[in-house]
């Protein structure tokens, strides 16, 4: 298996009119699909996979599965704010497959005209709230995030976290008081791993990722605010075949029980 090599790619300026995703019935493909295209090994070259922050952990994982299958694949990942990613790809960065964690960024891509056909939803996340072990800060709930005494973080508003966040404030009639605001979810929850803050609205998926090192707090909010996750090839993509097979194991059997693992959810519709 080849060293996969973690891409932070910078916006550049032309703008690349090409596409993104395959249609929702190819990237609908099946756990059988999926295998068929990795396991005679035919898949080569690089594959370059922009996609949510909170997306890391359960995408390097299927990455890693589809270099075994295909030892001539090296598959390598941007993982970032979805904003930002959608600003890259917009300003021509290339790729081959785009994954967001909410709809408002892939319709950035697509209104760009950057889609080969319709992304498709995957996967669905919501907000909890993350302390650090012990609580120091003794925060039971979302209206803590209006108490000017403690130190809390959470995403900027033009990231799905803060999207998701400053709607479930709204909904909540609560005025936040946020001393920080991340670039992406993985920011926030390092905020809390050091101690930094008192609280941080992350994913629940990465109060699960975080093991021991924080705790979690269901807020009942944030029924009201899930994040619908796409995703879809760029039709403009440097290695189209790979990333078909890449989204086809992620929609596959396989790629569903991995993000059930690690704590998404199954899409509603």
């Amino acid at each position: 298996m080849k060293t996969r090599a973690l891409l932070v790619l910078p916006a550049v300026a032309a703008l690349a009119l090409s596409a993104c995703g395959g249609s929702s019935s190819d990237a609908a493909g099946t756990s059988s699909s999926a295998a068929a295209s990795s396991s005679a090994g035919d898949l080569t070259g690089t594959l370059t996979v922009f996609a949510a922050a909170s997306l890391t952990d359960v995408f390097t994982d299927l990455g890693d599965q589809l270099m075994t299958d295909n030892p001539d694949l090296d598959v390598q990942f941007n993982f970032a704010g979805s904003s930002a990613l959608a600003t890259q790809l917009t300003q021509g960065a290339p790729a081959d497959v785009f994954a967001s964690a909410n709809e408002k960024q892939m319709t950035v891509v697509t209104g760009a005209g950057l889609q080969a056909g319709d992304p498709t939803i995957f996967t669905e996340n919501v907000l909890e709230i993350a302390v650090p072990q012990g609580n120091p800060g003794k925060v039971t709930g979302l209206a803590d995030f209006g108490n000017a005494d403690l130190t809390l973080a959470i995403c900027a508003a033009d990231v799905p976290c803060g999207a998701a966040a400053k709607a479930v404030f709204a909904d909540a009639g609560i005025t936040a008081r946020p001393d920080t605001e991340e670039e992406d979810v993985k920011a926030a929850l390092t905020k809390v791993q050091l101690g930094e803050v008192d609280a941080a609205l992350v994913y629940a998926t990465d109060v699960q990722a975080a093991g021991s090192d924080v705790a979690g707090i269901p807020f009942p909010e944030a029924e009201k605010e899930i994040n619908s996750y796409p995703i879809c090839t760029l039709g403009s993509a440097p290695n189209p075949k790979a990333a078909q097979a890449f989204v086809e194991l992620v929609n596959s059997a396989a790629g569903q029980k991995a993000l059930a693992d690690a704590g998404f959810r199954k899409p509603t519709s």
